[in-house]
């Protein structure tokens, strides 16, 4: 209950609320002082076809503007406690009748979320993704060609233009069986199919160690000190001419860091975690001891320390 003022009272009275008519009544004198008033509180009915399910959402998915139909294409389910096989009944039958252009696409979109979840991708790296399954598609040109291999070098390309790289190692290990040779090759046609409509380059991001480091770091478990040491070397890195790729460097540097931790990371365990070689980290790593005094900032070890670090 709660007091508003009665024109027939004339005074302030206590009102009731009868939620299922939306009237608000004077207690005095019976007088409806609203009429069909919306109630703005939270609804938790369920509208769900399962009992059992106390999901109170009550709408459907978002539009897909890369579907014919926004993705909001109705769909005849199951009658509950319904008996027999479904698609042979009358109901099943129609829907069947009406074929979806969009079933490869949906299923497509479908693949590269999943393989975006498992990477822990974010969801506008998956739209990208999409969009530029779509834009292939719509070309005609990827029939006949490894189709795990085309979603994962979208995935890839969409990570490269959102700033946010992952290996080919990465993306091969949610790939669905497609190998960095395939994925590599689907990646090329890619771009050069897309070049070729667009009549100009394609936009790819150019690809940095620190944008492996920090994740490579949490996968090895280093500390704090230890992580912010390694950026500040992959940063100075930057400045030299060593002609390795991004994940090598970013390898070779943790491998350099870590030799000067109480946390020493064994070559194995860290070749695991970047997916980079022994080899090729011994060589990169080759490569930056000459300019390990400028690598590694003061406060992390001092010039005396840089003699316990391994002569390549």
């Amino acid at each position: 209950m709660s007091d508003s003022f009665c024109p027939d009272c004339k005074k302030h009275t206590e009102v009731a609320f009868d939620h299922s008519a939306g009237d608000m009544v004077c207690t005095e004198c019976g007088l409806v002082l609203e009429a069909h008033s919306v109630d703005e509180t939270s609804e938790w009915r369920t509208f769900a076809n399962e009992s059992n399910d106390n999901d109170p959402v009550r709408v459907g998915g978002p539009t897909n503007p890369l579907l014919t139909d926004g993705g909001l294409s109705t769909v005849i389910a199951k009658p509950n406690g319904a008996q027999g096989d479904f698609l042979s009944s009358s109901l099943g039958r129609w829907q069947n009748r009406g074929s979806n252009p969009d079933r490869s696409l949906i299923l497509a979109f479908r693949t590269i979320a999943n393989m975006a979840d498992r990477l822990g991708l974010v969801a506008t790296i998956k739209d990208r993704a999409n969009e530029i399954y779509k834009k292939v598609e719509d070309l005609k040109s990827i029939r006949g060609r490894n189709q795990d291999a085309i979603l994962a070098a979208c995935l890839y390309i969409a990570c490269r233009q959102e700033d946010r790289p992952r290996t080919v190692k990465e993306i091969c290990s949610v790939a669905n069986g497609a190998t960095k040779k395939e994925i590599g090759r689907a990646k090329e046609f890619i771009v050069k199919q897309l070049e070729v409509e667009m009549g100009q380059s394609m936009e790819m991001g150019t690809i940095h160690a620190g944008n492996f480091l920090r994740r490579f770091c949490s996968t090895l478990g280093m500390n704090n000190q230890a992580v912010r040491a390694a950026q500040d070397a992959v940063k100075h890195s930057e400045e030299l001419d060593i002609r390795r790729s991004p994940i090598s460097i970013a390898a070779a540097v943790i491998y350099m860091i870590t030799q000067l931790s109480e946390d020493k990371k064994p070559l194995k365990d860290i070749s695991l975690a970047t997916g980079v070689a022994e080899g090729t980290i011994r060589n990169s790593y080759k490569d930056l001891y000459p300019y390990a005094s400028r690598l590694i900032p003061n406060t992390y070890a001092k010039e005396e320390d840089l003699k316990n670090l391994c002569t390549p």
